[in-house]
Protein backbone atom coordinates (compact mmCIF):
# COMPACT_ATOMS: atom_id res chain seq x y z
CA UNK A 1 0.00 0.00 0.00
CA UNK A 2 2.81 2.37 0.93
CA UNK A 3 4.73 1.70 -2.31
CA UNK A 4 1.56 2.14 -4.37
CA UNK A 5 0.91 5.51 -2.77
CA UNK A 6 4.46 6.62 -3.54
CA UNK A 7 4.10 5.63 -7.21
CA UNK A 8 0.81 7.52 -7.52
CA UNK A 9 2.32 10.61 -5.95
CA UNK A 10 5.28 10.41 -8.30
CA UNK A 11 3.06 10.22 -11.36
CA UNK A 12 0.84 13.11 -10.28
CA UNK A 13 3.52 15.42 -8.98
CA UNK A 14 6.55 15.16 -11.27
CA UNK A 15 6.02 18.70 -12.56
CA UNK A 16 5.82 20.09 -9.04
CA UNK A 17 8.98 18.19 -8.16
CA UNK A 18 10.95 20.07 -10.81
CA UNK A 19 10.42 23.24 -8.84
CA UNK A 20 11.40 21.77 -5.48
CA UNK A 21 14.62 20.00 -6.42
CA UNK A 22 17.18 22.06 -8.30
CA UNK A 23 19.16 19.06 -9.50
CA UNK A 24 16.10 17.94 -11.47
CA UNK A 25 14.98 21.40 -12.54
CA UNK A 26 18.45 22.01 -13.92
CA UNK A 27 18.22 19.21 -16.47
CA UNK A 28 16.23 21.45 -18.81
CA UNK A 29 18.14 24.62 -17.90
CA UNK A 30 21.79 23.60 -18.10
CA UNK A 31 23.80 25.41 -20.74
CA UNK A 32 27.30 25.26 -22.19
CA UNK A 33 29.59 22.33 -21.59
CA UNK A 34 27.52 20.81 -18.81
CA UNK A 35 24.61 19.84 -21.05
CA UNK A 36 26.69 17.43 -23.12
CA UNK A 37 27.58 15.55 -19.94
CA UNK A 38 23.92 14.73 -19.42
CA UNK A 39 24.03 12.43 -22.43
CA UNK A 40 27.40 10.78 -21.84
CA UNK A 41 29.10 8.82 -19.12
CA UNK A 42 30.19 10.62 -15.95
CA UNK A 43 33.79 11.78 -16.01
CA UNK A 44 36.21 9.42 -14.32
CA UNK A 45 37.97 10.22 -11.07
CA UNK A 46 41.68 9.42 -11.31
CA UNK A 47 43.53 7.74 -8.45
CA UNK A 48 40.50 6.95 -6.33
CA UNK A 49 41.15 6.25 -2.68
CA UNK A 50 40.67 2.59 -1.83
CA UNK A 51 41.33 2.77 1.91
CA UNK A 52 39.94 5.87 3.66
CA UNK A 53 41.13 4.74 7.10
CA UNK A 54 43.77 7.41 7.73
CA UNK A 55 45.65 6.53 10.90
CA UNK A 56 47.34 9.90 11.46
CA UNK A 57 44.12 11.98 11.38
CA UNK A 58 41.57 12.53 14.13
CA UNK A 59 39.22 14.23 11.64
CA UNK A 60 39.30 13.66 7.90
CA UNK A 61 36.77 14.14 5.11
CA UNK A 62 36.46 12.46 1.72
CA UNK A 63 34.25 14.25 -0.82
CA UNK A 64 32.36 11.59 -2.77
CA UNK A 65 30.38 14.23 -4.66
CA UNK A 66 27.41 16.59 -4.23
CA UNK A 67 26.45 16.38 -0.51
CA UNK A 68 27.95 12.92 0.01
CA UNK A 69 30.81 13.22 2.47
CA UNK A 70 32.64 10.40 4.23
CA UNK A 71 33.62 11.85 7.61
CA UNK A 72 36.10 10.02 9.82
CA UNK A 73 36.40 11.04 13.47
CA UNK A 74 38.95 8.86 15.25
CA UNK A 75 37.58 5.31 14.90
CA UNK A 76 34.11 6.30 13.62
CA UNK A 77 32.80 6.80 10.09
CA UNK A 78 29.81 9.00 9.28
CA UNK A 79 28.33 9.18 5.76
CA UNK A 80 26.12 12.09 4.69
CA UNK A 81 23.38 12.07 2.03
CA UNK A 82 24.76 9.00 0.22
CA UNK A 83 24.25 9.16 -3.56
CA UNK A 84 26.12 6.66 -5.72
CA UNK A 85 23.65 6.24 -8.59
CA UNK A 86 24.41 7.60 -12.07
CA UNK A 87 21.17 9.62 -12.07
CA UNK A 88 18.78 11.06 -9.48
CA UNK A 89 15.02 10.57 -10.00
CA UNK A 90 15.89 9.10 -13.44
CA UNK A 91 16.24 12.65 -14.78
CA UNK A 92 19.48 14.30 -13.67
CA UNK A 93 22.75 12.63 -14.63
CA UNK A 94 26.07 12.75 -12.81
CA UNK A 95 28.78 14.92 -14.35
CA UNK A 96 31.49 13.08 -12.36
CA UNK A 97 31.47 9.55 -11.02
CA UNK A 98 31.44 9.02 -7.24
CA UNK A 99 34.74 9.80 -5.57
CA UNK A 100 35.09 6.31 -4.09
CA UNK A 101 33.90 2.93 -5.29
CA UNK A 102 31.06 1.42 -3.28
CA UNK A 103 33.14 -1.69 -2.58
CA UNK A 104 35.69 0.49 -0.74
CA UNK A 105 33.19 2.20 1.55
CA UNK A 106 34.07 1.17 5.12
CA UNK A 107 31.56 0.11 7.75
CA UNK A 108 29.44 3.19 8.47
CA UNK A 109 28.59 3.87 12.11
CA UNK A 110 25.80 6.25 11.13
CA UNK A 111 24.47 7.59 7.83
CA UNK A 112 22.66 10.94 7.83
CA UNK A 113 19.92 12.15 5.47
CA UNK A 114 19.43 15.92 5.52
CA UNK A 115 16.16 15.99 3.55
CA UNK A 116 14.04 13.97 1.15
CA UNK A 117 14.87 15.37 -2.29
CA UNK A 118 16.15 12.60 -4.59
CA UNK A 119 19.65 14.08 -4.81
CA UNK A 120 19.99 13.67 -1.03
CA UNK A 121 17.76 10.70 -0.19
CA UNK A 122 18.70 8.10 -2.80
CA UNK A 123 16.97 4.82 -1.99
CA UNK A 124 18.93 3.03 -4.70
CA UNK A 125 22.19 4.19 -3.14
CA UNK A 126 21.14 3.05 0.33
CA UNK A 127 20.42 -0.38 -1.16
CA UNK A 128 23.94 -0.48 -2.61
CA UNK A 129 25.53 -0.03 0.81
CA UNK A 130 22.84 -1.58 3.01
CA UNK A 131 25.24 -4.17 4.38
CA UNK A 132 27.75 -1.46 5.37
CA UNK A 133 25.43 0.82 7.37
CA UNK A 134 24.84 0.27 11.09
CA UNK A 135 22.23 3.02 11.54
CA UNK A 136 20.43 5.75 9.60
CA UNK A 137 19.09 9.11 10.81
CA UNK A 138 16.49 11.08 8.84
CA UNK A 139 14.67 14.36 9.60
CA UNK A 140 11.20 14.51 11.13
CA UNK A 141 8.72 12.75 8.84
CA UNK A 142 11.46 11.11 6.81
CA UNK A 143 10.68 7.53 7.85
CA UNK A 144 7.60 7.73 5.61
CA UNK A 145 9.90 7.06 2.64
CA UNK A 146 12.42 4.67 4.19
CA UNK A 147 11.90 0.97 3.33
CA UNK A 148 12.55 -1.81 5.83
CA UNK A 149 16.31 -2.02 5.47
CA UNK A 150 18.49 -4.32 7.56
CA UNK A 151 19.88 -1.36 9.49
CA UNK A 152 18.11 0.67 12.17
CA UNK A 153 16.42 3.89 10.99
CA UNK A 154 15.52 6.82 13.25
CA UNK A 155 13.79 10.19 12.88
CA UNK A 156 15.24 13.22 14.63
CA UNK A 157 13.29 16.43 15.26
CA UNK A 158 14.90 19.85 15.28
CA UNK A 159 17.03 20.50 18.37
CA UNK A 160 16.77 16.89 19.50
CA UNK A 161 19.84 14.78 20.16
CA UNK A 162 20.41 11.06 19.86
CA UNK A 163 23.48 8.93 20.52
CA UNK A 164 24.29 6.14 18.06
CA UNK A 165 27.35 3.92 18.36
CA UNK A 166 28.89 6.48 20.70
CA UNK A 167 28.32 9.42 18.32
CA UNK A 168 26.06 12.28 19.39
CA UNK A 169 23.85 13.57 16.56
CA UNK A 170 21.76 16.73 16.93
CA UNK A 171 19.28 18.03 14.35
CA UNK A 172 19.23 21.80 13.78
CA UNK A 173 16.86 23.82 11.53
CA UNK A 174 17.88 25.31 8.19
CA UNK A 175 16.09 27.21 5.40
CA UNK A 176 14.88 24.70 2.82
CA UNK A 177 11.88 22.40 2.24
CA UNK A 178 11.27 18.76 2.93
CA UNK A 179 8.86 17.54 0.27
CA UNK A 180 9.75 14.67 -2.05
CA UNK A 181 6.85 14.39 -4.49
CA UNK A 182 5.44 17.91 -4.49
CA UNK A 183 1.99 17.02 -3.21
CA UNK A 184 3.49 15.97 0.13
CA UNK A 185 4.64 19.53 0.88
CA UNK A 186 2.10 20.08 3.67
CA UNK A 187 2.74 16.64 5.21
CA UNK A 188 6.42 17.32 5.79
CA UNK A 189 6.83 20.82 7.22
CA UNK A 190 10.12 19.97 8.98
CA UNK A 191 11.57 17.16 6.90
CA UNK A 192 14.81 19.06 6.28
CA UNK A 193 17.66 19.65 8.67
CA UNK A 194 21.33 20.13 9.36
CA UNK A 195 23.24 17.88 11.75
CA UNK A 196 25.79 18.53 14.46
CA UNK A 197 28.06 15.51 14.91
CA UNK A 198 29.99 15.16 18.19
CA UNK A 199 32.52 12.51 19.08
CA UNK A 200 35.60 12.47 21.32
CA UNK A 201 35.62 16.25 21.70
CA UNK A 202 35.34 16.97 17.94
CA UNK A 203 32.29 18.76 16.51
CA UNK A 204 31.29 18.78 12.84
CA UNK A 205 28.35 20.68 11.34
CA UNK A 206 26.79 19.23 8.18
CA UNK A 207 24.50 21.77 6.51
CA UNK A 208 22.62 19.61 4.00
CA UNK A 209 20.76 22.10 1.81
CA UNK A 210 19.99 25.56 3.10
CA UNK A 211 19.45 29.12 2.04
CA UNK A 212 20.42 32.28 3.88
CA UNK A 213 18.28 35.27 4.73
CA UNK A 214 19.75 38.35 6.40
CA UNK A 215 16.95 38.25 8.98
CA UNK A 216 17.50 34.66 10.02
CA UNK A 217 19.05 33.83 13.38
CA UNK A 218 19.03 30.05 12.90
CA UNK A 219 22.77 29.68 12.51
CA UNK A 220 23.60 32.06 15.35
CA UNK A 221 21.29 30.02 17.59
CA UNK A 222 23.14 26.89 16.51
CA UNK A 223 26.44 28.57 17.42
CA UNK A 224 25.05 29.47 20.85
CA UNK A 225 24.27 25.81 21.51
CA UNK A 226 27.48 24.52 19.91
CA UNK A 227 30.18 27.17 20.49
CA UNK A 228 33.15 25.05 19.35
CA UNK A 229 32.38 23.77 15.85
CA UNK A 230 35.63 22.44 14.39
CA UNK A 231 34.32 22.09 10.84
CA UNK A 232 31.24 23.26 8.91
CA UNK A 233 30.41 21.44 5.68
CA UNK A 234 28.22 23.82 3.67
CA UNK A 235 26.59 23.93 0.22
CA UNK A 236 27.70 26.64 -2.26
CA UNK A 237 25.38 25.94 -5.22
CA UNK A 238 23.16 26.33 -7.15
CA UNK A 239 24.04 29.97 -7.63
CA UNK A 240 21.57 31.02 -10.33
CA UNK A 241 18.93 32.33 -10.45
CA UNK A 242 19.39 34.01 -7.07
CA UNK A 243 15.79 35.24 -6.92
CA UNK A 244 14.74 31.58 -6.83
CA UNK A 245 17.68 30.01 -5.06
CA UNK A 246 18.64 32.35 -2.22
CA UNK A 247 15.99 31.13 0.22
CA UNK A 248 16.78 27.44 -0.46
CA UNK A 249 20.43 27.34 -1.52
CA UNK A 250 23.49 29.28 -0.40
CA UNK A 251 25.94 30.50 -3.01
CA UNK A 252 29.59 31.09 -2.00
CA UNK A 253 28.83 34.54 -0.58
CA UNK A 254 25.92 33.31 1.55
CA UNK A 255 27.75 30.14 2.60
CA UNK A 256 30.47 32.30 4.14
CA UNK A 257 27.79 34.25 6.03
CA UNK A 258 26.53 30.94 7.44
CA UNK A 259 30.12 29.97 8.29
CA UNK A 260 30.57 33.26 10.14
CA UNK A 261 27.26 32.93 11.99
CA UNK A 262 28.24 29.43 13.11
CA UNK A 263 31.65 30.70 14.28
CA UNK A 264 33.15 27.48 12.94
CA UNK A 265 36.92 27.09 12.78
CA UNK A 266 36.98 25.74 9.23
CA UNK A 267 34.63 25.15 6.31
CA UNK A 268 34.46 22.64 3.47
CA UNK A 269 32.26 23.63 0.48
CA UNK A 270 30.03 21.01 -1.16
CA UNK A 271 26.96 20.62 -3.41
CA UNK A 272 28.50 21.73 -6.71
CA UNK A 273 30.00 20.29 -9.92
CA UNK A 274 28.49 16.82 -9.38
CA UNK A 275 25.08 17.21 -11.01
CA UNK A 276 24.09 20.05 -13.31
CA UNK A 277 22.99 22.93 -11.08
CA UNK A 278 20.38 25.28 -12.64
CA UNK A 279 22.21 27.83 -14.84
CA UNK A 280 25.57 27.38 -13.12
CA UNK A 281 28.56 26.53 -15.28
CA UNK A 282 31.13 23.91 -14.35
CA UNK A 283 33.76 25.42 -12.06
CA UNK A 284 31.76 28.60 -11.40
CA UNK A 285 31.00 27.85 -7.74
CA UNK A 286 34.65 27.16 -6.89
CA UNK A 287 35.81 30.28 -8.75
CA UNK A 288 33.31 32.48 -6.90
CA UNK A 289 34.25 30.87 -3.59
CA UNK A 290 37.90 31.79 -4.14
CA UNK A 291 36.88 35.38 -4.97
CA UNK A 292 34.84 35.58 -1.75
CA UNK A 293 37.78 34.19 0.21
CA UNK A 294 39.97 37.00 -1.09
CA UNK A 295 37.38 39.61 -0.10
CA UNK A 296 37.18 38.18 3.42
CA UNK A 297 40.92 37.49 3.80
CA UNK A 298 40.19 33.80 4.28
CA UNK A 299 42.92 31.27 3.52
CA UNK A 300 42.78 27.67 2.34
CA UNK A 301 43.24 26.68 5.98
CA UNK A 302 39.94 28.43 6.73
CA UNK A 303 38.04 27.26 3.63
CA UNK A 304 39.20 23.81 2.52
CA UNK A 305 38.31 23.43 -1.16
CA UNK A 306 38.34 19.81 -2.29
CA UNK A 307 38.19 17.85 -5.53
CA UNK A 308 35.70 15.03 -5.88
CA UNK A 309 37.48 11.90 -4.69
CA UNK A 310 39.94 13.84 -2.53
CA UNK A 311 40.38 13.12 1.17
CA UNK A 312 41.72 15.81 3.47
CA UNK A 313 43.11 15.66 6.98
CA UNK A 314 41.35 18.36 8.98
CA UNK A 315 42.67 17.59 12.46
CA UNK A 316 45.81 15.47 12.74
CA UNK A 317 46.92 13.45 15.74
Amino acid sequence: MKNTLIKILFGLAILLLTYSCTAIMSTSNTVGSSISALFGSPKKIDNKITNPKIDDARLSVLWIGHATMLIKIDDKFILTDPVFTETVAFLSKRLFEPGIDVKNIPEIDVALISHLHPDHLSLGSLEMIENKIKALVVPEGGLLYIPNYDFESNELKWWKTTEINGIKITSAPVLHNGMRYGLDYDWLPRAFTSYIIEYNGITVYFGGDTGYDSTTTLFKKTAERFPTIDLAILPIAPIHPREYSYIRHTDPHDAILVFEDLKAKRMIPMHYDTFAEAYDTLGEAESLMRQEMLKKNLTEEDIIIMNIGEQKRVITK
